[in-house]
């Protein structure tokens, strides 16, 4: 697909799953969902959400910011779309995107477990969203069939991801992270993919406005590759980082 077709269709699936989620995180049910949506329309799109939409601050117990409806959507649309094409650019060597997906995606579980699970939650200071827990499922779906594919995907690949598969699974770990309310963990935890998108964004920017590359190539793994770095050694260092940040993640359960 072109990318102009790939980007409308990431915005659609971004903007949709903003406006549902932005109301079923404080509803219980889907007839309490139904009813907050039709009091935000009825009252012309100026309903405040339960503090439960708030954006959470991790590490610190009790700091978080309202986003309202509007600012709930526009977050969802940019962790969807941004963590969809992150995991895509990540996609660059044998292995190296489906192993840190792995990881985020068998953390986001815990968390989601723990927000959905009235006990853990209250403990920890978490907010309570109703069914939260059954998306961990999701995430044990994605941690076990990532290992499986990374068996035939690892260096000299067989099988691999493309776009398909990329984008999909970035699109499921924002989407997650949305109903945990991790989102800033999300971009902790996923810090390499944040760097290498990072890196093309950097890179391009820079070419267009000073006709200088800051990159010897973009994404950054193409980068360390010219800089003399085997493809092993980039993919097992890049999982060595995204393992660390995931533990960093993973403190802020208790570290609040």
């Amino acid at each position: 697909l072109a990318v102009r077709v790939k980007l409308f269709w990431q915005s659609v699936i971004g903007i949709v799953a903003g406006v549902y989620l932005a109301f079923s995180v404080s509803a219980p049910d889907n007839t309490q969902f139904i009813r907050l949506l039709l009091a935000w329309v009825e009252s012309g799109f100026h309903v405040d959400l339960s503090p439960k939409a708030d954006l959470i601050v991790p590490f610190f117990k009790s700091v978080s910011y309202p986003l309202g409806v509007w600012g709930f959507i526009a977050l969802t649309f940019c962790v969807i779309v941004g963590t969809s094409n992150a995991v895509n650019l990540t996609d660059g060597l044998d292995g190296l995107a489906i192993m840190p997906t792995v990881m985020v995606g068998g953390a986001l579980g815990i968390f989601v477990y723990v927000a959905g699970h009235a006990v853990f939650a209250r403990y920890l200071g978490f907010p309570l969203i109703p069914g939260a827990s059954e998306v961990a499922v999701i995430c044990g779906a994605i941690a076990g069939a990532g290992l499986g594919f990374l068996w035939f995907n690892a260096y000299p690949a067989d099988v691999f991801m493309g776009d398909v598969g990329a984008l999909a699974l970035g699109g499921a770990l924002g989407t997650v992270a949305i109903v945990a309310r991790q989102e800033i963990v999300l971009f902790i935890m996923g810090g390499v993919f944040v760097v290498e998108t990072l890196s093309v964004m950097i890179q391009v920017a820079s070419f267009k406005m000073r006709g200088k590359r800051v990159f010897r190539m973009a994404p950054i793994h193409h980068h360390y590759e010219l800089k003399g770095w085997k493809e092993n050694q980039v993919v097992v260092r890049f999982w060595i980082v995204t393992m660390l940040l995931v533990l960093v993640g993973l403190s802020s359960l208790k570290l609040r």
